[in-house]
């Protein structure tokens, strides 16, 4: 029962039972801390695992105390399948700083491990890219026409809906989701702003087989088209890879006695 992140710089990778997680933030004019807010979190059992990736409105200390909520929330909600009122939850929280400006875009998934299906909420996010194994091939991970549900999503504080839609995918081995924050689609180079189908023609020359090197890779390849192209806004990765790892028997029978000391704790 771990909930991982913040805002700060970090370049950092973490197994789970089923992904291998990689998280990359470089924030504005390389300061400690930005407004790109990472989170990862895994269940008491290890079978649900989780990440948020927000790009707020602020910088630094000015988004510290979201970032704080935002970890509170994880936790309070780190053993649920149903990941709707986390959303529910992080749109009530830029709701209420709304009034002075706030408001973020957000990227809420949630990874079943025994079916290794994934859930994603997007709120005003950029489009996530999904490299398939089978296929060898990149593209957007984005809603089908053949969902029922209306899941474009507006950009969290922006109004009070209490639902977000999502949308589940299962996910082959191998196959890798790549998050980012807007400062990576909208480079400016000569020809207008580099945008997901810039993104998706520089991951296509790049090796996915290699995902340890993939994001230092990508951000060199971006640089290499546009000097000094991401030093204008915070910049934050976060590489999902979906591997045979599954949660451990002990970590699973011993599962309801850590939700017990858990609440006693609280008590």
């Amino acid at each position: 029962m771990e909930v991982w992140g913040g805002n700060q710089t970090t370049d950092s990778a973490f197994e789970m039972p089923g992904l291998r997680v990689r998280v990359f933030c470089a924030p504005y004019r390389d300061a400690e801390s930005g407004g790109d807010v990472y989170y990862l979190s895994s269940c008491a059992s290890g079978r649900v695992s989780r990440f948020l990736l927000a790009d707020v409105c602020g910088h630094g200390s000015q988004v510290s105390q979201t970032g704080t909520n935002l970890r509170t929330m994880m936790r309070q909600n780190i053993n649920f399948i149903d990941q709707g009122r986390l959303a529910s939850g992080v749109n009530q929280q830029f709701g209420q700083a709304s009034t002075d400006g706030g408001f973020a875009t957000a990227l809420i998934g949630t990874f079943f491990s025994p079916t290794r299906s994934l859930t994603l909420c997007n709120a005003g996010h950029p489009v996530p890219l999904r490299f398939s194994a089978s296929k060898n091939r990149w593209s957007l991970h984005q809603p089908r026409s053949s969902d029922d549900e209306d899941v474009r999503n507006m950009p969290l504080g922006l109004s009070y809906q209490d639902h977000f839609g999502s949308y589940k995918r299962k996910l082959g081995r191998g196959d890798l989701l790549l998050c980012y924050t807007d400062a990576l689609s909208e480079v400016q180079t000569d020809s207008g702003l580099l945008k997901t189908e810039g993104l998706l023609r520089l991951l296509e020359s790049l090796d996915a087989s290699q995902p340890d090197t993939l994001i230092p890779a990508l951000i060199e390849a971006i640089e290499a088209e546009v000097e000094g192209a991401l030093a204008h806004d915070d910049c934050t990765v976060m590489l999902l890879e979906c591997t045979n790892s599954s949660p451990r028997l002990r970590d699973t029978l011993s599962a309801p006695f850590r939700l017990l000391r858990s609440w006693f704790s609280r008590a």
